[in-house]
């Protein structure tokens, strides 16, 4: 039977819980982001997974236990693992998509000194370019195919992309495609170059990154491993966490824990820079 103090607890837990997001976003700030080419159904079915194991998880530990604000905490950490023990794979689609990038560009390049249009060599380059990226440009293909006009089209090309290495070759070919000037095997040559350089140190940045990361997820393991083995193997020296007072304890306790963990996920993260060809309305 649910007691008033436990509800006092319950509720207290996430009034701390929820100041502690909101000091969070208000450190880091928010910006509107473009939306990508994804599917809904498949970030619909993670997110429910993420929340079905998320209850599962809190509800164990509250069993266990018997401790509404670790509860809350195994639930709220194991809805944001792959979030703050991930990481890699999100880079590696970054540095898949910058590759397949330059690669494009070569392509377009090329595709274009045989003296073709733009408009007839953006198709013609599609079925070579990298799977990072095809989804994308076959998205533009479509869109020229219904007279979507082509700076328009590029300019949603960027925006699925989102990407600021993308946002320069995007560029160049928009204003190439209103001004329709000699020079583009030239500035696409230069760009090719660029994002191979931009590639290439990117790489370098992960290496070094990997070890920040693996640290990261060591320390995390065995904080949390720890904090197991002591509340289920030995339960008289956490006995007073089970007492008001003790639960009281256990927020801000949580609350460092899940600065911490923050922290090193930004620590082992990439900062990308800002896209400068977005609409008016994201500016």
């Amino acid at each position: 039977m649910t007691t008033p103090s436990t509800l006092l607890i319950v509720l207290a837990g996430a009034v701390v819980g929820a100041g502690v997001l909101l000091a969070v976003l208000a450190f880091r700030g928010s910006e509107p982001r473009p939306p990508r080419v994804r599917s809904a159904r498949g970030t619909l079915q993670r997110v429910g997974v993420r929340g079905l194991v998320a209850v599962g998880v809190a509800l164990v530990v509250l069993v266990v236990t018997r401790w509404p604000v670790a509860a809350l905490a195994a639930g709220a950490f194991a809805a944001a693992a792959p979030a703050l023990l991930g990481g890699a794979r999100l880079e590696r689609e970054q540095t898949a998509r910058l590759e397949g990038l330059a690669a494009w560009t070569e392509s377009l390049r090329d595709t274009i000194a045989g003296a073709v249009g733009l408009e007839q060599a953006i198709p013609a380059s599609v079925h070579a370019a990298s799977p990072a990226i095809r989804p994308q440009l076959r998205l533009l293909v479509d869109r020229l195919r219904v007279r979507v006009p082509l700076p328009v089209a590029l300019r949603r090309l960027a925006d699925d992309l989102d990407d600021p290495s993308a946002d320069l070759v995007i560029a160049s070919l928009v204003l190439n495609s209103k001004l329709r000037g000699p020079g583009l095997r030239q500035v696409l040559t230069s760009l090719s170059e660029s994002a191979r350089a931009e590639l290439e140190m990117r790489q370098r940045v992960s290496a070094g990154r990997a070890s920040t990361r693996r640290s990261a997820q060591v320390v995390t393991i065995f904080s949390l491993g720890m904090m197991a083995v002591l509340a289920v193997a030995n339960r008289d020296f956490v006995a007073p966490y089970g007492t008001f007072q003790g639960q009281l304890v256990l927020v801000v306790v949580a609350a460092f824990f899940a600065g911490g963990f923050w922290w090193m996920k930004r620590l082992s993260g990439v900062e990308m820079p800002r896209r400068f060809l977005v609409s008016r309305e994201d500016a």
